[in-house]
């Protein structure tokens, strides 16, 4: 088993926030938890982000594959093997999605008269018994069929479910918790069909096609996402200790405290952080091409820079939220209780862990949860013009730097970039919509806002 550096800290954030949820007894939070989760839409985005995350994750647990004993071992993740090592089933050109011939025509021997003729060739790893487009038709509504059996049996199966265990529920459920328990049946079938849809078709057809040296669309699409999830979280991960110890040390001491942490962050951010994320993923870039003896393997080197640019990330992204805490604290520490624990002796840094901050914490889950989706965009636009990740690792930002040239061609290939945005698209609006929920359910004064 390999364990790169972006892996761990992967698993350890997932596992860190899965267990702080379970010790947490406060009743306070877990009831504005059920009221993020009374709302649809949260219902809906959470199925979403969760399956991201599974495939992140799946993508995060790497081995050593050996293909060819001559050859050297390759390392691969959990995700390549689930999904056949769609990687390897490489053609020769462009292909359009479920299409059976390549997207261009190439010079081919005519097998009848032995002449050279321009004609699409067809794909190598298509399915041999599918012939042409009618068979291909009916093994898509085959695969449809089977989806939709899936999905039959899956809500069956939670209805019934539901019913066997009726007599531990109490008698008086609301009509709002069964609308509810409906939306989460609703949307995990949903999920199911589509899910199995893709996979049974992924088994005979290129599902988003192949593009220009024949790599499946599919594969590069879904390899994108643990990228993506490492940018969001591991930068939120970087971002929070800087902007929560500073933001809460500033507003609650000021003084020359307080001059120097707004100093820092207004120097900042006057900064260009597209300028200053350039000038050091370059200087790094430099410098591991300089000495390559220290950084491992291709897959170690990318790893390493993707972990860079987190780093460099966190130190442009910690400002906003660090000047929204110094603000909210130095609200809070005139309040009553601040003033009676500091007459009761408290010590400043007692008053600042036990009182300040869990009553800003509804403030950085927030903006964590809204800049999650902002650093996925900008991961996109950083590696559009060159200086986000290795062009080794996969990310929906490479994806559409590579696909903007496709769109010059005539015909145009439209299917990569489509993809990957449809994809981006996916998890940046599911995240929104959680977090939309989120602030509805922790920010007081905004609920209180939308209710009058």
């Amino acid at each position: 088993m390999v364990v790169l550096w972006t892996d761990a800290l992967l698993w350890l954030i997932v596992l860190g926030v899965g267990l702080a949820w379970a010790v947490s007894q406060r009743r306070a939070v877990k009831a504005r938890w059920r009221a993020v989760f009374a709302s649809p839409q949260a219902i809906c985005a959470f199925i979403i982000m969760i399956i991201y995350l599974a495939l992140g994750l799946m993508d995060s647990i790497h081995f050593k594959h050996h293909k060819d004993p001559d050859q050297p071992a390759q390392v691969v993740s959990l995700l390549d093997k689930a999904t056949g090592y769609l990687n390897e089933q490489m053609e020769l050109t462009y292909s359009e999605p479920l299409a059976l011939t390549s997207f261009s025509e190439s010079m081919q021997i005519d097998p009848r008269t032995q002449k050279p003729v321009w004609q699409k060739s067809r794909l190598h790893y298509i399915n041999a018994d599918i012939g042409d487009v009618a068979t291909r038709n009916q093994h898509i509504g085959k695969a449809a069929l089977a989806a939709l059996v899936v999905g039959f049996v899956l809500l069956a199966g939670f209805w019934l479910g539901s019913r066997a265990l009726a007599f531990r529920r109490n008698p008086g459920v609301s009509q709002c918790a069964t609308r509810v328990q409906w939306v989460w049946w609703w949307s995990l079938t949903f999920m199911a069909v589509f899910i199995t849809f893709v996979a049974i078709l992924a088994q005979d057809f290129h599902v988003l096609g192949t593009d220009q040296v024949g790599l499946d669309v599919l594969y590069k699409v879904v390899k994108s996402v643990r990228t993506a999830l490492i940018i969001g979280l591991v930068t939120t991960l970087m971002i929070l200790p800087f902007a929560l110890f500073l933001g809460c040390s500033a507003g609650y001491f000021g003084g020359w405290i307080d001059d120097v942490v707004q100093y820092v962050y207004t120097t900042i951010s006057a900064i260009p952080s597209v300028l200053l994320i350039a000038a050091m993923v370059l200087s790094l870039q430099v410098y591991m091409a300089a000495h390559p003896e220290g950084f491992g393997s291709m897959v170690e080197q990318a790893d390493i820079r993707l972990l860079f640019l987190c780093a460099v990330l966190g130190l442009t992204s910690w400002t906003t939220l660090c000047r929204m805490l110094r603000g909210e604290t130095l609200k809070l520490r005139e309040l009553e209780f601040v003033q009676s624990a500091r007459a009761l002796g408290s010590s400043s840094w007692r008053i600042i862990v036990r009182h300040i901050m869990p009553n800003v914490m509804h403030l950085v889950l927030i903006a964590l949860v809204l800049d999650f989706s902002q650093l996925i965009l900008f991961e996109a636009v950083l590696s559009y013009i060159g200086v986000g990740v290795d062009p080794t690792t996969l990310s929906w930002g490479t994806l559409i730097n590579s696909a903007r040239m496709e769109l010059a061609r005539e015909p145009v290939v439209w299917w990569p970039l489509l993809s990957a945005f449809v994809s981006m698209l996916g998890l940046v609006l599911a995240v929104n919509v959680f977090a939309e929920s989120v602030r509805e359910a922790f920010d007081p004064h905004g609920h209180t806002g939308s209710e009058s």
